[in-house]
Formats: structure tokens, sequence, C-alpha cells
């Protein structure tokens, strides 16, 4: 296969259409970008992500290693004669640990562009989601170890010695604060507890894990055995502490509010989509600054008295250009209903471009574009953009109403100018376990459906976006088609 090809400029179109054409009234003419002039093609292009991600894993396992190995060095096990010492040494290295790996989770979850480019936003929420009761469990083992190991050594009931520790310690307090927030912060982030919090509340309740960080600092670095006077120790505590400091000031605080003001962000004007959606026009100046790409995401935050302190992240719904980036935000209550009148002038801080949902993950000439509900606005920015000839490129767009399905009537347009397949599948599914409509065919299994109407699809990049259900029963369907996990992509805006 060729490593890369440039589009072919012709005027043949090759739109085909499941269902009737549309009957919506025409909102405003569809004026589109020109497409990325060149793609390069083949898996190889895929090594250098993989070896980023190899140097970024592997100082993660020499920083672990470095802190295992400065408590053996410092005679962690020696003297292990008697519970009292065993209970010290638990102590000890439950610490810092669980220490190192509280500095690795909190940065996953910062959105530093550096780790976004290489694992995308889902895959690092969900390390860090994995990482997180294993950090509490061995919190949970440092307060008991050391507090247990203190009362043998006072002659104490462990709660005596608790109190008489807080009185005497001070660093302890602060280091106890940051072992209940740690808690809350589990707590809020176990799926059933998750599921009854709006995202609004659980990002507060989440801006606590920053706090419990902070605040574990003084009774790490003062009373610490294994870092109080030790200079090596320090320095590397130290400078693992400023390095994840820096990237959360700057990355999640201090640059959106800079490059918005900078770049003058302002609601520049809506258009409703449907009956739920209305797409969002952000203006700005030399926006290409940002190297937004189709397919990306942005955290959204307007500028308003009641919605200042609240950000939602919203995918590019077209391809972004050097004055204008666009949105379409579903109704979806709280804040995305009152985004649907937002009224021009807005001031707006915008954080990111984040996502690796783009052409630079593709490998293949062939490409198939799968979107269902609001998962259309990255599929609508992905086929602007998308270096392809006429017949390369299908999208499929799953609704249940294609009259009042966000941006159906955009992307079918764009597929007739660019001479891309459309497919609208529209209607219930025929079972619970299928993604497909029902239909004449709907007695095939729905990789047969999928081949039949996208021949290529085990020879294409497969780009889905949707509700996280949808997309893995697609997912499901594309391995049984034989597409290659590797050409297959989506990403989910986890919290």
């Amino acid at each position: 296969m060729q490593d890369s090809f440039r589009l072919w400029h012709q005027t043949e179109l090759m739109t085909s259409f499941k269902t009737n054409s549309f009957t919506s009234q025409e909102k405003r003419p569809l004026v589109l970008v020109e497409p990325n002039p060149r793609v390069k093609l083949g898996v190889k292009k895929l090594l250098r992500v993989s070896r980023g991600q190899d140097l970024v894993e592997s100082i993660g396992w020499l920083s672990l290693l470095w802190v295992i190995f400065t408590f053996l060095i410092d005679g962690g096990l020696t003297g292990l004669t008697d519970l009292h010492a065993a209970l010290s040494a638990v102590d000890r290295l439950s610490a810092l640990v669980a220490t190192d790996l509280l500095l690795i989770q909190t940065l996953l979850i910062a959105r530093v562009p550096w780790l976004d480019r290489l694992y995308g936003h889902d895959r690092a929420t969900l390390t860090h989601k994995r990482l997180g009761k294993p950090v509490l469990y061995l919190v949970i083992v440092h307060f008991l170890a050391v507090t247990w190991s203190y009362a043998m050594a006072d002659s104490k009931n462990v709660v005596d010695e608790f109190l008489t520790m807080l009185s005497s310690i001070p660093d302890l307090v602060t280091g106890t604060i940051a072992f209940v927030l740690m808690i809350i912060v589990v707590i809020t982030s176990i799926k059933i507890t998750r599921s009854r919090l709006s995202y609004e509340a659980w990002y507060l309740v989440h801006l606590l894990a920053y706090g419990a960080v902070m605040l574990a600092i003084p009774h790490q670095i003062n009373v610490g055995t294994d870092i109080a006077g030790k200079p090596l120790a320090q320095l590397f505590w130290i400078t693992a502490y400023l390095f994840v400091g820096l990237n959360i000031l700057w990355f999640r605080l201090l640059s959106p509010i800079v490059l918005s003001g900078l770049h003058g962000l302002r609601v520049s004007g809506s258009v409703a989509e449907s009956s739920d959606a209305t797409s969002i026009y952000i203006s700005g100046r030399k926006l290409k600054s940002f190297q937004a790409k189709s397919g990306q995401f942005f955290i959204l935050r307007l500028v308003t008295p009641g919605q200042w302190w609240r950000a939602h992240p919203f995918s590019l719904s077209a391809a972004p250009t050097d004055s204008t980036l666009r949105f379409t935000v579903g109704n979806r209550g709280d804040d995305t209903e009152l985004m649907q009148s937002i009224k021009a002038g807005t001031r707006v801080i915008l954080e990111g471009p984040y996502g690796v949902f783009t052409e630079d993950r593709r490998t293949q000439e062939n490409v198939v574009l799968i979107a269902a509900g609001i998962g259309a606005p990255p599929i609508r920015a992905l086929a602007e953009s998308m270096a392809a000839r006429p017949g390369d490129v299908s999208v499929l767009y799953r609704m249940r109403n294609k009259n009042d399905a966000a941006l159906a009537e955009e992307l079918a347009k764009l597929a007739k100018q660019r001479g891309f397949y459309f497919h609208i599948l529209e209607g219930s599914r025929k079972s619970p376990r299928s993604w497909l409509p029902a239909g004449e065919d709907d007695h095939l299994p729905d990789a047969e459906r999928l081949v039949n109407l996208c021949p290529k699809v085990a020879k294409s990049d497969v780009f889905i976006c949707g509700p996280a259900a949808f997309t893995q029963t697609v997912e499901k369907s594309l391995h049984l088609a034989g597409t290659p996990a590797n050409q297959i992509h989506s990403e989910e805006f986890a919290w």
C-alpha cells in the first residue's frame, strides 16, 4: 500500500441514500473548508506514538522502582525482628508507593497536551480510574500501620494514640484531612455513586483531589523518615511535585484563561439544527494557533454570571478555521438547555483541544464514519476535512427520525459534494442486541448487513462516535466483519 496520496479533485458524485431525501427547509448555504491535501497511511506512523507511550510508561515505572530502591537502601527491610518493626516497614513503603502513584494518577487526569496526544482522553481517564482504588488501599494501609506501630511503642490503644499524634504532630492534621478528601473522591468515583451525581457536582468534588495532594506535602516532606533530612530523596519528591503541579497550573488553569483572552473568543452566533440541538459558533483571532483538528473536542466555559464556573466537553462539528470554531450542543438538561439560546457576544473560555479521534490515526485509504445521535458532530467535522478520493469514504448515520436529526442534512450535502457514500439508518433497532434498524434484510446478522453497506469495511479505518453502548455494539460487528482492532477508532468523554 502506498504511504500517502494527494486529494483528487473530480466532479463525479457518488452519494447513495438508504432512505428518501430530506424535506426540511434549507437553513443556510453549506460552505466547506478545503480538505486535507495529504495524509500518511500505513501502520508505521503509529510506531512513533507507541515509542512515546513506551518512554512515558518507562519513566512511570522507574519512578516507582526508585522510591522502592530508596526505601531498601535506607534499611527498610533490616531489623524486622518483631511486629512493631514490620508495621514500621509497611508504614514507610506503603506511603512512598501511594504518593508516587497518586502523582501519576493526578497527572493523567490533568489533560496535559503531551499526554493527550499519546493516549487520548478516554484511555488516560481509564488508567486514572484504575489507579484510584490501589492508591486508596495503600493510604489506608499506611494510616493503620503507622497508628498501630506508634500505639505499640507507647503502650496505648489505637484511638488514644491517634488523638495524641494529632495533637503533637502539626503536619499530621493536614495529612489526615488529605486522607479524608481522598476517601470522598474515590467514593464519588464508584459507578453507582457517580451515576447519581451531575457532572458539575462530580467536577467540584474532584477538585478535592488536588487539595488532598497539596495537604499531604508537609506531612510527607517534614515527617516522613524516608524523606526528611535526606537531600537526594527530597530533591526527587520536590521535583516530582513541582512537575505535576506546574503542568496542572498552566494547562488546567492559566493557559485556557490566557489564550482565550488573547484570541478574543466570543459567541458569534447560534443556529438550531434540530428540536434538541444547536450549533454554537465561536469566533476569534488567529485560531489556527490552537492546532485543533477535526474529531477533537474542547472543554467549553461560557463567561456568564451563572455559568462561568461550569465547564462541558464538546466536539468540533465543523472543520476548524482561523476565525471560527463550531460546536453542536444537544439539549441534555442543565447548562446544555441554556446553551440553546446563548446570546452573541458572550465571552468564552476554551480548554483544549483534546483527543486522538482524528485522521492522524488513519492507516487505510478507505474510511467508514459511523455516527449516532449527538455523536454526529465529530463525524461531520471529520468528513469535511478527510483527505479522500470520491468513493473512498462511507458515512453511516444511525438515527430514529431523519427529519429531526442534528447535522443530517449537512452530512448529506457534504457527501454529495465530496463524492462520499452516505447511508441513513433510520428507525427502531431490530432487536435489543442490534445497532441497526429493522428492514428488509434484518434477518441477517449485523456484521453481514454492515458488509453489505460497506463492502471494504475489513480494509478500512472506522471512526465511531455515539453513546457508549452503541459504540461497543458496533465494535463487535466490526470484529466479526474482519476489521482489525487497530483500524477501529472511538473516543468517549468519560468522567
